[in-house]
């Protein structure tokens, strides 16, 4: 009986840790809430500067036209080092590719730092 009990309360606190969305660099946060939302006016990157960010420590993205820096969570990705293979370019097929669950979609605006400058 008490085995159950300590399994239920790891998969509880397992279902949690994997749930619920960590911020983890102060940096990151205080972008997250200048740059939560993508109606306020924004920053513009060149395919050229995106591009020098393509390390595990340094890691932007495109999708859509918009430009994410996703250096604080790609320790985090559930994918392990997929996040990097488009590091620096374009991730838009990667990122609506079937392994997504749902909640990325939401998750993804946090990282927005500007439109991708045509």
């Amino acid at each position: 009986m008490a085995i159950a009990v300590i399994a239920l309360i790891l998969g509880v606190l397992l279902g949690a840790f994997i749930l619920i969305p960590r911020h983890g660099k102060s940096a990151h946060t205080n972008q997250v809430q200048s740059n939560g939302n993508n109606s306020k006016a924004s920053k513009s990157y060149s395919k050229t500067e995106v591009a020098l960010h393509n390390k595990r420590t340094d890691c932007w993205i495109i999708i859509k036209d918009k430009v994410y820096d996703v250096t604080s969570y790609v320790e985090e990705h559930p994918g392990g080092d997929a996040i990097l293979a488009h590091a620096g370019d374009d991730s838009t097929e990667g990122f609506y590719g079937p392994q997504h669950a749902t909640r990325v979609f939401d998750m993804i605006d946090d990282f927005y730092i500007g439109d991708l400058h045509k």
